[in-house]
């Protein structure tokens, strides 16, 4: 892979943090919507519009995969949700978002599985301070007590957490599988989670314009690009870097809600934003600093 490839697909893969980022403020001005309604939507939503392009652009045969390709891909995107739902209603959320928020630096560890990638001590330390740093912003700078009546919260918050990491390292070993399949793939995960709402939630539509927008905007961003820019990136990119870089989503998206007023400034939020910037440069820094000294894209070596 030519090192400019490499480098472009690392940031393509870092666009999707960026969109995970509005996660929060979008799903804020979504209302009461629950939340495998609101996964309906948007996975239906985003599918619908990809598979829209794919017909005019004449690309339809690349939804042609093998039946384990299509398992992977909807059990992966569903499996996620559909645990990460379950841990939040069966367990204090700020625990199982302190455990779901380990996908990260499972990522960075479990990259060092893949062929040709070799884990390097910054790699780790990186993703480390930015578990901190997420620690800091979903707890507040407070201690956290896990309750022993919520065991299945907490397993369904670690399910989440492994679903996710094992989808995004596991996508390196499916490279030849275009990132045009991923239209199937949501439409899949749409279909399902309409089957949890019908089974799990009482049914609450956006009622307002603005709430209606908020969820075409999850739908086209956080909950639609997003999954087919990340593809890319942990493709083709440095995978390594990306995980650590993915702790900066929860730190935007504090930001964001601070900034359109659903949050406010505090040292803790401070602190978190120093620990993942930290974090996401030591883990870059072969990117960053090579690129810098030679005057051109980074040279991976080593899977660095």
């Amino acid at each position: 892979m030519a090192n400019e490839d490499r480098l472009k697909a690392t940031l393509i893969g870092m666009s999707a943090v960026l969109m995970w980022a509005t996660l929060g403020l979008f799903g804020a001005g979504s209302g009461q919507v629950p939340p495998f309604l609101l996964n309906t939507l948007c996975f239906g939503f985003s599918g619908a519009i990809a598979l829209v392009w794919l017909v005019v652009t004449g690309r339809t045969r690349l939804l042609r995969q093998p039946i384990g390709v299509w398992a992977f891909g909807t059990f992966g995107l569903f499996g996620f949700h559909f645990f990460y739902f379950t841990a939040i209603r069966n367990a204090p959320p700020v625990e199982a978002n302190l455990i779901n928020y380990t996908w990260p630096l499972l990522i960075v560890l479990f990259s060092a599985l893949l062929p040709g990638e070799h884990l390097r001590l910054h790699h780790v330390i990186g993703a480390v301070l930015g578990l901190a740093g997420a620690v800091l912003l979903i707890t507040g700078g407070e201690g956290v007590q896990f309750s022993g009546g919520s065991m299945l919260g907490y397993g369904a918050a670690v399910a989440s957490c492994l679903f996710w990491s094992s989808y995004s390292v596991l996508s390196r070993r499916l490279g030849s599988v275009p990132t045009e399949a991923v239209a199937g793939f949501c439409l899949m995960t749409a279909l399902l989670s309409g089957l949890c709402h019908l089974a799990l939630e009482e049914t609450v539509w956006p009622a307002v314009p603005l709430e209606w927008a908020s969820v075409v905007a999850l739908a086209a961003f956080p909950v639609g690009l997003a999954f087919f820019t990340w593809d890319i990136g942990v493709k083709r990119g440095d995978i390594q870097v990306l995980g650590a870089a993915a702790y900066s989503a929860p730190l935007l998206s504090t930001l964001l809600l601070i900034a359109f007023d659903f949050g406010a400034l505090t040292l803790s939020v401070g602190i978190a934003c120093v620990a993942i910037t930290l974090g996401a440069v030591i883990a870059a820094k072969d990117m960053i600093f090579r690129s810098a000294s030679k005057g051109g894209p980074a040279t991976p070596s080593d899977g660095s």
